[in-house]
């Protein structure tokens, strides 16, 4: 189902839940995201409420909390599972550690396209990967867009693998994504989000890789002028629920909540876009430096040890060539 800008905006509109409101409902989802409130991923956790709301009949809303006022990701992931968070929105790669599914879209260059992400994170392999959070507390709701990510530093242009060495790269606290920027030449330094401005500020890592519009909305491009567009991973953002909240519903409220995260995903997609475009143009009229022209496949090739590592049973095998053959 599309939705049009107009029907979007409405929604958005009307997703801004008071704290009246909230009294309103018979049950109240807390949700977390360590992005700021107006973030694509954290709109579209409002627009997933007020579709809940009114399916529901007003009985069931959601209550965001952003910027990380719950904790980094990490943190929330567990609490999440112990229910103390009911909803949460986390990138895949804090979980590639937990369940080993997660890991194959997590896989550098797995993906050749956004569109290709799409089709196979909507298809059989996302929903596999959904349910295989069912054995780790946790239900998965939906996947959303969380864009290209590339580096970005403070030293110097990257314009190829040679430029990468000796480089200290945040990354998230993911085992798979420490190797990759390993297997690259650089230096890989796990640290929460909420930390990488001032880190890179002060000379403890010279920089990090994310999208466009982290890169933007968190004022990381204030201290690191180089962006090169290698685009390394697409890795998608994913909406889980506490199990032991999920099971305080009855089946009807529990398809009202699948449904509306559902619905949730065009609303993300759409003001992905848009912020993406928009974060790219601020960027850009900031004069930082960005690196387009850029042989991939030298990166590509490197990634080799990484595969043979990470993806060990045969179904991951499995996996992987099934998203390989998705057209």
């Amino acid at each position: 189902m599309k939705f049009t800008k107009t029907f979007i905006g409405a929604l958005l509109a009307s997703a801004a839940l008071t704290g009246a409101a909230w009294a309103e409902c018979e049950v109240t989802l807390k949700s977390s995201d360590t992005h700021p409130d107006g973030y694509p991923t954290v709109e579209g956790v409002k627009a997933m409420g007020e579709a809940l709301k009114e399916a529901t009949d007003g009985k069931i809303c959601i209550e965001i909390f952003a910027s990380a006022q719950l904790g980094e990701e990490k943190d929330t992931i567990e609490q999440t599972q112990f229910g103390v968070i009911d909803l949460n929105r986390v990138s895949l790669g804090p979980f590639n550690n937990i369940i080993p599914e997660t890991q194959v879209p997590s896989l550098p260059y797995i993906f050749r396209s956004v569109d290709h992400m799409h089709k196979v994170m909507d298809g059989e392999v996302g929903q596999e990967i959904l349910d295989a959070f069912a054995d780790h507390d946790l239900i998965g709701l939906a996947f959303y867009d969380g864009g290209s990510r590339s580096f970005y530093n403070s030293q110097r242009p990257i314009t190829s693998i040679e430029d990468l060495e000796g480089l200290k790269f945040r990354v998230m606290q993911s085992d798979m994504f420490v190797d990759m920027v390993s297997a690259l030449g650089a230096n890989a330094t796990p640290m929460p989000y909420g930390e990488v401005y001032s880190s890179i500020q002060t000379g403890v890592i010279d920089g990090a890789e994310n999208n466009w519009p982290s890169y933007d909305t968190s004022g990381h491009y204030e201290v690191a002028k180089y962006y090169t567009l290698d685009q390394h991973l697409m890795v998608p953002e994913v909406l889980v629920m506490s199990k032991m909240s999920w099971d305080k519903l009855s089946e009807e409220e529990q398809a009202a909540v699948r449904e509306a995260a559902k619905k949730s995903v065009e609303v993300q997609r759409a003001l992905w876009a848009e912020q993406e475009k928009a974060s790219e143009e601020r960027i850009r009229a900031a004069g930082n430096e960005i690196v387009t022209d850029i042989d991939k496949q030298p990166f590509i090739d490197a990634m080799g040890p990484v595969y043979e590592k990470y993806v060990t049973s045969e179904d991951l095998k499995d996996m992987v060539a099934r998203i390989q053959a998705t057209e």
